[in-house]
């Protein structure tokens, strides 16, 4: 469930970022493609993006999440990034790209925190369900209204 609810975050932000006009600058593929040519609806991005650009970012996230190249101290270490400043086999689960996570001792607050995790996460697939239920239903995916005054607000970058 939080890996899910991570993910609907990290979603959600996608939907925020491109309905406020932040585009990448330069090219998306070798043949010239553009990050100014994707359009900005859910559906529409994910299918104007090609299989092998889909291919970089799962490879992307994969090394992430494994340490893999990242010159660690051992390589890959059980699927578990090492620290790379004492070449030992350390690393725990959580600990991506290398980079340790809080950890926290105390179990009420580390309740806290797992719990504050889980809601965002429950509220963010809530949120980019209702983007991309909205966006299928043929109106704008955060203004399903037409935004205030009828219509979408101006891009702020």
């Amino acid at each position: 469930e939080i890996k899910h609810g991570r993910a609907a975050m990290l979603g959600f932000l996608h939907v925020i970022a491109l309905k406020a006009g932040v585009v990448l600058p330069g090219a998306l593929t070798l043949s010239g493609t553009k990050f100014s040519d994707i359009p900005t609806s859910c559906f529409g991005s994910l299918e104007a993006v090609p299989t092998f650009g889909w291919l970089q970012i799962m490879l992307f996230c994969l090394f992430q999440e494994t340490g893999y190249g990242l010159g660690l101290a051992k390589g890959q270490t059980g699927g578990y990034a090492s620290n790379p400043d004492n070449n030992e086999d350390d690393g725990e689960v959580g600990d991506i790209a290398g980079i340790p996570w809080v950890r926290y001792d105390d179990p009420e607050t580390k309740t806290f925190k797992l719990n504050a995790e889980r809601q965002n996460g429950r509220a963010a697939m809530l949120g980019i369900t209702g983007c991309l239920v909205h966006e299928l239903l043929g109106v704008d995916a955060l203004y399903p209204t037409g935004g205030l005054g009828g219509a979408a607000p101006p891009a702020i970058f």
